[in-house]
C-alpha cells in the first residue's frame, strides 16, 4: 500500500511541474510585428482567448476580416501557431507579454523575424493628425518605368485618420489593408496567413508616392493619383484560347491519384467552371468560398466545378496534404487536381495549359458550356476587401452561369 500511495505522489509532482514549467499565453490583445526589408516592420493585431477546454484560439484581425486560428501548441516556453487552410507558421519562444521567433513558410525557404507586445491594440503609432483625407479612387502604378510595372486601383476609406480598403490590380486584390495617416505618411498593412503586406507612401490631396513591401523579399515603388474615373481592364479580356486551340483540355490526378480530364462521363452536357489555383494563394482562398457556398445554395445537376492546383510544394505528397488541408477546412466540395508542384510559375503553368495564351492570375477561372466550348475566361478574382466590386461580381457571376446552364 505505501508503494502505490509513493508511486501516485510522484505521479503528482511530475504532472505538477510540468503545469509549472509550462508558459501561458495571456488572453486579450496583442501586437504581432514582422519584420519586412529595410528595417521596416509590419503590424496587425490578434486577440487571444481561452475556452472552456483550456484550448487557446486566436483571432487576426485587418479592418473588418477575422481570421480564427485553432492550431496552437505550446510545449515549455515554445510556442508554434499554424495559420488556417496555408503552410505558413509561427515558431517562437513565449514569455509572460511577449513573443520571439519567426514565420516560416518552409516550401518557399522563407523565414520572417516575428515579435509580438502583449496588451497593444494600435496597429500603428500616429504622431501628428491627418494632413489630408485619402478617402477615394485612386489611379496607381506599380514599379512605373520599368518592364515589371502593373496598374492597381487604391480604393479607400479614412475615418479620423484610420484607413481601410486594398489595392485591386488585374489578377487580383491585396486584401484588406488597414492602417493610418500620420500628417503626410500613409501606413497600411496585412497579414493573413500566407502574405505579409505592408504599403508607405508620403501623401498629397491628390497624390501617393511609396513603396510596397511582401515579407522580407520583395519590394517595389507606387505612385499614384486621384481619379473617381478610373478603372481596370476587364477581367473577362485577359486571358484566351490561342488560335489554332478550339477547347480546353487537361488530365491531372486527384488526390487519390485517379486521373481527370474534361472528357469523363461526370462532366458530360454539363456547365463546367474550371479553376486555375493554388492552395497557398488567398485570392484562391476567397474565390474558393464563394464558390463552395455558392454550390451549396444552388444545388443543379447542370452544374460541375473542378480545380486545378498549381502548388509550390516540394514533393508531390507535400502539395497533396496542401490541396487536402484547403478542402478539409473550408469544405471544399468538388475535386481538385494536382496540375503541378515544386513551382507556381505562371510560364511553368501554362506550359501545362498550352492552349492558353498565358496564365496571368491565380486564380482563374474558365467557363465551358453543356457543348464543351469556352465562353469566357475570368482572371483574378474581386474579393469581399474589393467591396461594391466583389457585390458586383457576385451578381453578374450568378446571372452568367444561370445563363448557360438554361441554354
Amino acid at each position: 500500500m505505501r508503494k502505490l500511495i509513493f508511486l501516485w505522489a510522484i505521479i503528482i509532482v511530475l504532472v505538477s511541474c510540468k503545469n509549472e514549467n509550462e508558459s501561458e499565453l495571456n488572453q486579450g490583445i496583442w501586437l504581432g510585428q514582422l519584420e519586412v526589408m529595410d528595417g521596416k516592420k509590419l503590424p496587425f493585431n490578434f486577440n487571444v482567448s481561452k475556452d472552456e477546454n483550456d484550448a487557446y484560439t486566436i483571432e487576426i484581425y485587418n479592418a473588418s476580416e477575422i481570421i480564427k486560428v485553432d492550431e496552437i501548441e505550446i510545449k515549455g516556453d515554445s510556442i508554434r501557431i499554424q495559420t488556417p487552410v496555408f503552410e505558413g507558421y509561427i515558431q517562437g519562444k513565449l514569455s509572460e507579454k511577449s513573443i520571439k521567433g519567426n514565420f516560416i513558410k518552409e516550401s518557399l525557404d522563407r523565414v520572417v523575424p516575428f515579435e509580438a507586445s502583449y496588451g497593444v491594440e494600435k496597429r500603428f503609432t500616429v504622431n501628428t493628425p491627418p494632413a489630408v483625407n485619402i478617402s477615394g479612387i485612386w489611379e496607381t502604378e506599380f514599379s512605373q518605368g520599368t518592364s515589371d510595372s502593373y496598374m492597381g486601383k487604391g480604393i479607400f476609406a479614412e475615418n479620423d485618420g484610420k484607413v481601410t480598403g486594398t489595392f485591386r490590380t488585374t489578377t487580383g486584390d491585396y486584401r484588406y489593408l488597414e492602417g493610418v495617416v500620420s500628417g503626410d505618411s500613409l501606413k497600411l498593412s496585412a497579414f493573413d496567413g500566407a502574405h505579409a503586406f505592408l504599403f508607405l507612401a508620403k501623401v498629397t490631396d491628390s497624390t501617393l508616392n511609396g513603396t510596397f513591401y511582401s515579407d522580407n523579399h520583395f519590394k517595389e515603388p507606387f505612385v499614384a493619383k486621384r481619379n473617381e474615373s478610373f478603372e481596370l481592364p476587364e477581367a473577362d479580356e485577359l486571358t484566351f484560347l490561342k488560335e489554332g486551340y478550339d477547347k480546353f483540355e487537361f488530365s491531372f490526378p486527384d488526390t487519390n491519384g485517379k486521373m481527370v480530364s474534361l472528357e469523363d462521363k461526370a462532366y458530360k452536357d454539363k456547365v463546367v467552371l474550371v479553376q486555375i489555383m493554388g492552395s497557398w494563394c488567398p485570392n484562391c482562398l476567397d474565390e474558393t468560398k464563394f464558390y463552395v457556398n455558392y454550390l451549396n445554395d444552388n444545388h443543379t445537376t447542370d452544374l460541375e466545378m473542378v480545380g486545378l492546383a498549381f502548388e509550390y510544394a516540394k514533393t508531390k505528397e507535400l502539395a497533396y496534404k496542401s490541396i487536402e488541408r484547403l478542402k478539409q477546412r473550408i469544405g471544399v466540395n468538388y475535386p481538385i487536381l494536382l496540375a503541378q508542384y515544386g513551382t507556381s510559375d505562371k510560364d511553368e503553368a501554362q506550359q501545362k495549359l498550352p492552349m492558353l495564351n498565358h496564365v496571368l492570375s491565380y486564380p482563374t477561372t474558365i467557363f465551358i458550356d453543356k457543348k464543351g466550348k469556352v465562353r469566357k475566361i475570368h482572371t483574378g478574382f474581386n474579393g469581399p476587401a474589393t467591396g461594391e466590386k466583389y457585390t458586383v461580381f457576385k451578381r453578374e457571376f450568378d446571372s452568367y452561369v444561370k445563363m448557360l446552364i438554361n441554354e
